[in-house]
């Protein structure tokens, strides 16, 4: 066998393989892992941890039990603050996480690699400019997530947002919020959207954070955070949390911020309700 020949033969298995690795052994290895039944103590942990997960529809559970299986097994967690990440906190984090895709791609979360856990909430310093001048302050935060696939959160914020699925506030949500924000490359209030419905979203969006933002600087009290007010990319997770957890009173104070909502996320938490148990 000559030389040429034996090379000609590695060099297109090399090609295949790399072929193969590029574009298919995501999805062998997702194949691979749902082949696996869905684990009982995880289910017992979602029934335990993520009231939400009572109130879906027979099919939707068993999406988000996919989901959360594929999001456990590609996903770090670090402990941060000497803070212990156990299969609860895990599964607290995944299932509220994978609640925001149950009718999108998995892949929306293929950016995301890691979660870093404190125990509460955790103080950074971020630098102020004001011209010349550079100030450094700290900041109490409850979590943060970036544009390098890294959410922060805090343990004690997320299981008290967890367990109160029906308040104002889940940091799980609002910090994977700006995660499905960031897939067009920034964190701007406008997730990934094209034609009529970008439009539509670009209309409704500013017409509603604007409303917001007057009525906060005429001082009337608003039953959405105020958070919500400071940027628009924290309108739309402040949204976020209000649409999985206040759908009934999102709907009733702003039903064109709803549908929009309801567009992107291809879902009607209102409809939840109804499948409860």
């Amino acid at each position: 066998m000559s030389s040429p020949f034996v090379f000609a033969v590695f060099a297109l298995a090399l090609i295949a393989f790399a072929i193969f690795y590029l574009f298919f052994y995501r999805n062998w290895r997702r194949q691979r892992e749902l082949q696996q039944p869905f684990p009982k103590a995880w289910r017992k942990l979602l029934r335990a941890h993520m009231p939400l997960y009572q109130k879906l529809p027979p099919p939707l559970k068993k999406q988000l039990e996919k989901y959360v299986q594929l999001f456990l097994s590609e996903k770090a967690f670090y402990g941060c603050a000497d803070f212990h990440v156990d299969e609860r906190v895990k599964i607290t984090i995944a299932g509220h996480a994978c609640l925001l895709i149950l009718a999108r791609p998995y892949a929306s979360y293929d950016d995301v690699r890691s979660i870093l856990v404190y125990p509460n909430a955790y103080r950074v310093q971020t630098a102020q400019s004001d011209g010349i001048v550079v100030s450094v302050q700290d900041q109490v935060r409850a979590g943060e997530a970036s544009n390098r696939g890294q959410i922060v959160l805090a343990w004690s914020e997320c299981e008290e947002g967890a367990m109160n699925s029906d308040g104002p506030h889940n940091v799980i949500l609002h910090e994977f919020a700006h995660q499905l924000d960031y897939l067009d490359g920034t964190a701007d209030g406008a997730p990934p959207l094209s034609g009529e419905q970008a439009q539509v979203w670009q209309q409704t969006m500013t017409k509603a954070y604007e409303n917001l933002r007057s009525s906060l600087r005429h001082h009337q009290k608003s039953w959405l955070d105020p958070y919500g007010a400071t940027e628009p990319a924290e309108f739309f997770a402040v949204l976020t949390e209000a649409f999985f957890q206040q759908p009934k009173h999102l709907k009733a104070e702003q039903p064109d911020v709803y549908e929009a909502l309801r567009g992107f996320y291809r879902l009607d938490p209102i409809d939840f309700s109804r499948h409860e148990g």
